[in-house]
């Protein structure tokens, strides 16, 4: 017995080179979002992964990664910026659930509570917010060592009180046992210009060699339309 099968596709070459180019414009799109985000703290670069039979999928066989390697790291002399070193997240507390974020840019309200800078609850390791146990009178009250463990200075006991660690994780929400947190530092993005500006290049010249296809294609078929018109 003998089996025969295959796979035959025809199309259009205009088809393939409207798809192509909106292929390429998505990742064009994914590039600048990268390079929008150099100067901001936290953000973490995407990169784009192109499937197998994307030349018949489209933009459909495109999907993203995120780069999670640490960005960054600046110091801003703010005891309440807290940054990670290594990977991992902070676990913060929004009215749509837990968020992820590198961006440790905190504060202390009234009551003590330590905050986000858009007013989000911090979280500890035990997935509760942290709350000092004394409103500091300043932030340089307020300290925090690589373990995420955060302290504050009592002015009556003269001493540091223990208030709780701050939770990082994974991407997968599993604990960092070692995170190396710093006080005092921001991470930025971890995006590299440089290598944004040269993988599009390629990308530029795809789209513009499909662009030239596609006006071709165009021109022949205006002209083979004009010839039939003739005709009749």
């Amino acid at each position: 017995m003998k089996i025969n099968g295959g796979v035959r596709f025809c199309e259009s070459g205009i088809k393939s080179s409207i798809r192509a180019m909106h292929l390429q414009s998505s990742i064009l799109q994914i590039t600048t979002e990268n390079v929008n985000g150099f100067d901001k703290v936290g953000f973490q670069r995407r990169e784009p992964v192109v499937s197998s039979f994307t030349e018949y999928l489209g933009v459909h066989g495109l999907s993203t990664t995120i780069d999670d390697q640490p960005g960054r790291i600046i110091s801003t002399g703010n005891p309440l910026d807290i940054t990670i070193a290594n990977k991992g997240y902070f676990q913060i507390a929004t009215p749509e659930g837990v968020v992820l974020t590198r961006d440790g840019r905190f504060k202390v309200d009234k009551d003590g509570n330590l905050l986000t800078i858009e007013d989000n609850p911090v979280l500890s390791d035990s997935g509760v917010p942290i709350q000092l146990s004394v409103v500091p009178r300043s932030s340089e009250d307020v300290v925090v060592n690589t373990r995420g463990k955060v302290s504050v200075f009592n002015p009556e006991t003269r001493q540091l009180e223990d208030c709780g660690i701050i939770g990082v994780v994974d991407s997968n929400g599993m604990a960092v046992l070692e995170p190396d947190v710093k006080q005092g530092f921001c991470d930025f993005s971890n995006v590299s210009l440089q290598n944004e500006f040269l993988q599009v290049k390629p990308v530029v010249r795809n789209f513009e060699a499909n662009r030239q296809i596609f006006i071709m294609q165009s021109n022949n078929l205006q002209s083979v339309i004009s010839k039939l018109g003739s005709v009749s």
